[in-house]
Parts: structure tokens; sequence; C-alpha cells
């Protein structure tokens, strides 16, 4: 993938992974999410493979 799309991807995954784990808390309501501990638990490891995928991106061409 290039790096453009890597870290696109990557913040759109972080996002997502923040909003499930803001869901699962009961912060933002108005989902089957809400309230849930499973989620609170999935969205930071989601966000965290978001910002992995954001790094390999901004890394991805300084090798050669």
């Amino acid at each position: 993938m290039s790096k453009p799309v890597l870290i696109t991807i990557g913040a759109i995954v972080t996002l997502m992974g923040v909003i499930f784990m803001f869901q699962g808390l009961g912060v933002i309501g108005g989902s089957a999410m809400t309230g849930s501990a499973l989620w609170a638990i999935l969205g930071p490891i989601i966000a965290l493979a978001g910002i992995v995928l954001v790094v390999v991106g901004l890394r991805r061409g300084r090798r050669s």
C-alpha cells in the first residue's frame, strides 16, 4: 500500500477505536455498544492498531 493510503486508513481506524471506546464507556450514547465493557476494552486496542498503521505509513519510504 502507498504511504498516503496507510496514513489515511490508520487515522480512520484510530478514530473509530476512540469512538468505540467512548461508546463502551457510556460517554457517547445511541447505539448497542453504549455502556458495553467489551467495546470499552476493544476500542483502545483498535485505536492502537490504527496508530501502528499511521506510524508504518509515515516510516514507509525512509528505508530507500
